[in-house]
């Protein structure tokens, strides 16, 4: 039987299965399994064992329910009103206000959460009562808290970028510097777009009657300080190589833990929910990696993932038309997974397509991410939408046409880290060089 013969089937299976209902994880098990009964002759049982115990146990993933629980703990505290109060003063002037709030808030947040929908929760919480009580259009309330929510798989430490490098066996360290550059060049993409809104219908943007001196905007921002050195802890520790990232999640775990009860609002029930639900997320990630890990290998006992590189490398794609084909087909897929469930289910079959014609792996990985951002704002199974949807009670297609143009700003992003790959490998590369 041939690849292409076999892939359509496996494909088929799966599609059948995801449709069903059934979860990812036992999705991709069932999948392995089967592909072994049928198209390999390998003792399935043995290597289930062996798979599934090799990635349980792998030190790198220890930094994920970490992170988790670290954001977790940070969304029961009063973070969100202390950024929205230590923000608010200095926007007054800028075009666009306070909508900026939602662009850095969530910048803010992603750097201590590492979760997509997270940061919409949580500043979403926060901006859009205050946004929509002074007269903000619905419309870039919704769109700037949809699109900049996304920023929490990318800025490190980044959940998504801890399942890729496990999953890809590269440096999580590494990876989350290269997030850094990209995460700053969208965090200016998305702010530049709502100034530039504003600029060109200033009517739709309220006046701020409210306004700040220096020293007032000083004595507001002391409410920033505490989750700042918090991010600088987490990050500048790994950059300096004083941390490895699970290091990091566990300082960044106490000092988010002493952050949230010194900021008043959280106590010991609020800890036990924080870590029930740090625990629940973590096994079912954990457990669709361990499902991911067990269909890789399948898939290198029927020789496809090989076959179909060999097959790339023969058509003699470039890598620009590649990243085309490959953004596509991504896009299409975010429509109906959530982010983890598209890496893991590709990484072990795209990665030796995209290594056949020369792309860094790591590189890749970032590239990944931000096509990975998009699903996370495109229905029918847009996170971001579906919390937003939550927090405010408007229609899912009116909260996905309001995050329409932070599509076409992460569309941008790929293409700029494309032309100019730097923006991803210079940081990891000051890093290895230090």
């Amino acid at each position: 039987m041939s690849d292409p013969l076999i892939f359509s089937i496996l494909l088929a299976v799966l599609l059948v299965m995801l449709a069903a209902g059934t979860w990812v994880a036992v999705s991709l098990l069932a999948l392995a399994l089967f592909a072994m009964t049928f198209f390999a002759n390998a003792p399935q049982g043995l290597v289930l064992a062996t798979s599934l115990w090799g990635h349980s146990h792998s030190w790198s993933l220890a930094s994920l329910p970490l992170f988790i629980l670290m954001g977790e703990i940070l969304l029961r505290s009063r973070l969100s009103q202390d950024m929205f109060s230590g923000l608010a003063p200095w926007l007054g002037r800028v075009p666009g206000r306070l909508l900026h709030v939602n662009v850095l808030g969530c910048a803010i947040f992603a750097a201590v959460s590492g979760s997509s929908a997270a940061t919409a929760a949580t500043i979403g919480r926060m901006s859009v009562p205050e946004l929509t009580e002074r007269g903000y259009p619905q419309s870039l309330i919704l769109g700037t808290l949809a699109g900049s929510a996304t920023l929490g798989f990318l800025i490190p430490p980044s959940i998504i970028l801890i399942v890729y490098g496990v999953a890809t066996e590269q440096s999580i360290a590494r990876l989350f510097m290269a997030g850094v550059l990209p995460g700053i060049m969208l965090v200016a993409l998305f702010g530049g777009y709502v100034s530039l809104r504003a600029m060109l219908s200033p009517s739709i943007i309220p006046e701020e009657s409210q306004s700040f001196t220096l020293r007032e905007k000083l004595h507001a921002s002391r409410r920033l300080i505490p989750v700042m050195l918090l991010i600088l802890g987490v990050i500048g520790s790994i950059y300096s190589g004083v941390a490895s990232p699970t290091d990091a999640a566990a300082v960044g775990v106490i000092l988010s833990t002493l952050l949230a009860f010194a900021s008043g609002g959280f106590n010991w029930t609020s800890f036990r929910e924080a870590l029930m639900s740090a625990t629940r997320t973590s096994c079912m990630i954990a457990f669709i990696l361990m499902g991911a890990a067990f269909l890789a290998i399948a898939m290198g006992f029927t020789g496809i993932p090989r076959n179909l590189a060999a097959w790339i490398g023969g058509m003699e794609l470039s890598p620009a038309a590649l990243l085309v084909a490959l953004t596509v087909f991504f896009i299409v897929l975010g429509c109906f997974l959530d982010g983890i469930s598209v890496v893991v289910l590709t990484t072990s079959i795209i990665l030796p397509m995209v290594e056949a014609v020369g792309i860094d792996p790591m590189w890749f990985g970032i590239y990944l991410v931000l096509v990975v951002e998009m699903s996370q704002i495109t229905p029918p199974v847009g996170f971001n939408l579906f919390v937003i949807q939550g927090l405010t009670g408007v229609d899912i297609l009116r909260v996905a046409k309001a995050a329409l143009p932070f599509f076409g700003l992460l569309l941008l992003a790929v293409l700029l880290i494309s032309v100019f790959p730097g923006l991803v490998t210079w940081l990891p590369e000051a890093m290895a060089n230090r």
